[in-house]
């Protein structure tokens, strides 16, 4: 079974598995690239199946380390944190252990200026996984991001919100933030079992703390 993330220039497919099937959703961009605080990529080309090509890996301009854990008290969450890179197709590699979240490489890392982004799958075949309790998360609820070097960065999560998979709000999520911001994705709302997946997707939104 395949499992992925996808991050095309026009449109994000991010595809997890859950509840004994697979859950696509579909993050539809407004035309063209929005100015960024990492330079622009290139993409990689077409699939017949899955769309526009994916943004290449960006190289962040400063050296931050990268995060090796991550943990969210209020909802219970603690897991190692792996790096996603593409596929050779271009998709985005996923977490292949439910008990483990991943990090985009191709977008800034937690602390670092602009929106890092770690991903989690919701659950299994054999039940809850990382980011099952994301929607439960409130304004004012904190998420600690350990880095490879130690040190410890906490984020305040200012909002979560739900969307449905074809209207996913791609330009808040990973536009450009002047300042060190996380948004942490798994899949949400309703599960359908005629073609197992998952009808929305959760969205946590979390400024670093001062």
């Amino acid at each position: 079974m395949s499992r992925r993330f996808r991050f095309p220039a026009l449109a994000l497919t991010l595809l997890l598995v859950g509840g004994g099937g697979m859950f696509t959703f579909v993050l539809l961009q407004q035309q063209g690239e929005p100015a960024s605080a990492t330079p622009p990529v290139a993409t990689a080309p077409s699939s017949p199946t899955t769309g526009p090509g994916v943004p290449a890996v960006e190289t962040p301009a400063a050296e931050v380390p990268a995060p090796v854990a991550i943990r969210i008290d209020t909802i219970g969450a603690s897991a190692p944190v792996d790096p996603l890179g593409l596929n050779a197709d271009g998709s985005l590699e996923v977490p292949t252990d439910y008990s483990r979240a991943g990090y985009y490489t191709g977008r800034p890392m937690p602390g670092a200026i602009g929106p890092a982004i770690i991903v989690a799958h919701i659950d299994s075949k054999t039940g809850p996984a990382v980011f099952h309790r994301l929607r439960d998360l409130k304004p004012g609820d904190e998420a600690a991001v350990t880095r490879a070097d130690g040190t410890e960065v906490v984020f305040v999560v200012d909002r979560v919100e739900q969307h449905p998979k074809n209207a996913f709000p791609t330009e808040a999520v990973y536009g450009p933030t002047p300042d060190a911001t996380l948004r942490l994705i798994t899949c949400g709302g309703s599960f359908d079992r005629s073609v197992g997946h998952y009808r929305d997707n959760t969205i946590a939104f979390a400024h670093l703390k001062s």
